[in-house]
């Protein structure tokens, strides 16, 4: 379902809802649905699993919030429903939104459980029990280890901004915590985007989910291909930068045909001020592992990189795609060219063409059975000047080896004095090592925090990397 028809109930009054959470909307000024209430709510009012994408802002809190509320039972004082959030500030922001639904009932409790914050308390307030409990994976996990937190009693699940907790590594948490829950629930998924690891995720915790969708992001997605004419290889790495300055995309991936290639090209632009890296065949495995890294997390904009480097790739927004030369192989032009323009997202392939390539061109237009125009490569702007990545990377020495869970490296940045936990991007966690991606401008402040501090009681080694 990717729209809402006249079937939806258009007002909250019309919802099959308590009446005290009617008459507290209604003194709320809540009046009209937004569409991913008026798609999802009367599923989750009747029970059903339901995938919500969605961004923020959409409504959803009010969406899967009225749910929780309205088949809560106050008089069974034990946890009946969890919502797991990715940050601090989203699950204060959940639980604030929750506690204003609920006005009406009394003595109902919901309990906010986010790392970063003192242990002691919290297992104070569990003790006392509660109906909801909102809270970060790595805290609810650490709860549930030490005994402090039993979920058998759940009936609704939550999973808000999803793929953001996968993106931050919150992957096998997830599942020690799933694993905790009764089979017989009811379970909530919002997603802002809907990549390859949350349909796998999906599929595997939710029971013939209702899917629902409030924009058309998953249309049918357009490539723009466009050839250009090229002098010679001399001619390249000029050509390549006024590409990549005329598109100024925030990540672009650049195919070269040879290893000596990738280096050069990715040395070209790294002079000419690009956040560019080179991924080949020669790199040992602990430089490729931080190469995708720092391309995956947004730490740097361009990759260069041969075919078979690129195959553990697997970037669900890139823009642009540019082949420094063309394949020799006509079905592999078309496999790079597929690299953009994913999940209903707008993408543009860029080739570079010179005389001796002719014959490759025109194998490409029996394969597509259709004519290819070259032009001339464009002029960028006179002052352009590369944008710098939004986020920055942060590498610690240590990892699943040493038992580091993303959980406690959110803790420890988002700590006291520390940053918002909106602020921590990707977190890739490797046998020996994790990257911690965070925008730019607090990168100092997070390594400051990781330096002074300590992870599972431990200090670690953590460094700023890049390019």
């Amino acid at each position: 379902m990717t729209q809402s028809d006249s079937n939806h109930p258009r007002d909250f009054q019309s919802l099959p809802l308590q009446k005290p959470l009617l008459k507290n909307l209604q003194d709320l000024g809540y009046e009209q649905l937004t569409e991913i209430q008026a798609m999802a709510l009367p599923a989750i009012v009747a029970g059903r699993d339901v995938i919500g994408q969605a961004k923020t802002g959409s409504g959803k809190t009010v969406a899967f919030g009225l749910g929780l509320l309205h088949k809560l039972n106050v008089e069974q004082f034990r946890v009946q429903s969890l919502v797991l959030c990715p940050t601090r500030e989203l699950a204060d922001q959940v639980a604030r939104e929750l506690r204003k639904l609920a006005r009406a009932i009394h003595n109902i409790k919901i309990l906010t459980l986010c790392g970063g914050m003192p242990f002691g308390p919290q297992i104070g307030s569990l003790k006392h029990g509660a109906h909801i409990v909102v809270g970060t994976p790595g805290r609810i996990e650490d709860h549930l280890r030490k005994g402090n937190l039993d979920l058998k009693h759940v009936k609704t699940l939550v999973l808000d901004e999803a793929d953001r907790m996968l993106d931050m590594g919150f992957q096998a948490v997830l599942d020690q915590i799933l694993a905790e829950l009764p089979k017989a629930r009811q379970t909530l998924l919002f997603s802002a985007t809907y990549p390859k690891t949350i349909d796998a995720l999906a599929s595997r915790v939710l029971s013939a989910p209702l899917k629902v969708e409030v924009a058309a992001s998953h249309t049918q997605s357009t490539i723009e291909q466009l050839y250009y004419r090229v002098e010679n290889n001399e001619a390249r790495p000029g050509a390549l930068y006024q590409l990549l300055a005329s598109y100024d995309a925030s990540s672009a991936l650049v195919f070269c045909n040879t290893k000596k290639e990738t280096e050069e090209a990715a040395q070209a632009l790294k002079r000419a001020g690009f956040a560019a890296l080179a991924l080949h065949g020669d790199m040992e495995q602990k430089d490729r592992d931080r190469t995708l890294a720092l391309f995956a997390n947004g730490s740097a904009s361009v990759l260069v990189a041969t075919d078979v480097a690129a195959r553990g790739l697997d970037i669900e927004e890139l823009p642009v795609v540019v082949n420094y030369h063309l394949s020799r192989d006509p079905e592999v032009h078309v496999h790079r060219v597929g690299r953009t323009g994913r999940a209903g997202q707008k993408g543009v392939a860029l080739s570079l063409v010179s005389k001796k390539e002719i014959y490759k061109l025109e194998r490409l237009e029996v394969l597509m059975q259709q004519k290819i125009a070259l032009q001339d490569v464009p002029e960028p702007d006179s002052g352009f000047v590369p944008t710098r990545p939004l986020m920055s990377t942060l590498q610690i020495d240590g990892g699943k080896k040493q038992k580091v869970r993303a959980g406690d490296i959110v803790g420890a940045l988002t700590g006291e004095g520390g940053i918002d936990g909106a602020m921590i991007g990707k977190i890739q966690l490797f046998d020996f090592s994790t990257f911690v991606a965070v925008q730019r401008p607090v990168a100092k402040k997070a390594l400051g925090k990781l330096s002074s501090g300590k992870i599972k009681g431990r200090k670690f080694r953590a460094r700023i990397v890049g390019v």
